[in-house]
């Protein structure tokens, strides 16, 4: 699977209101709801959950929350971007920017994995993570994975 397949083009929100963590992760949530019929509250509590365990915010201006439900059938992926940056509790302790959230279902642990892997693997890039920066649109976004993007 790639990161595109789970990717909505009604999930890339290109500038992210947000300025607490739990705003970023009710923001990215909106459309994911909509997208899969699942309650909007049920997301955000699920990710909340995940985020008490230890932030999604890996450092360098990154932000992955992520969680898996029984609800989903199958994986769903939101991309966000704060032009201004949140606290997101990152481990680097600066500002985060870049969004991605994960949603999975409950029995695709591997593919949970696979993806978070997929996706922190493209953002280890500079030349992409800059790029996803100054975005203007979601075509913008869905055209630099597809062209970095290898098959997970």
């Amino acid at each position: 699977m790639k990161i595109l397949d789970a990717l909505h083009e009604e999930a890339i929100l290109i500038d992210l209101k947000a300025t607490q963590k739990i705003e970023v992760i009710q923001e990215l949530v909106a459309p994911v709801a909509k997208i899969t019929g699942v309650d909007r509250d049920l997301l955000v509590r699920v990710l909340m959950e995940r985020e008490r365990l230890g932030s999604t915010g890996i450092g360098g201006g990154i932000g992955i929350p992520h969680g898996k439900l029984k609800e989903l059938e199958v994986p769903v992926l939101a991309f966000g971007l704060s032009r201004q940056g949140v606290d997101f509790e990152s481990m680097d302790g600066r500002p985060t920017y870049i969004f991605f959230l994960l949603l999975t279902p409950d029995d695709s642990a591997g593919l949970h994995l696979k993806l978070l892997a997929g996706i922190s693997k493209l953002l280890k890039q500079e030349p992409i993570k800059e790029q996803l920066m100054n975005v203007r649109s979601p075509d913008d976004v869905i055209e630099i994975i597809k062209a970095a993007e290898t098959d997970i």
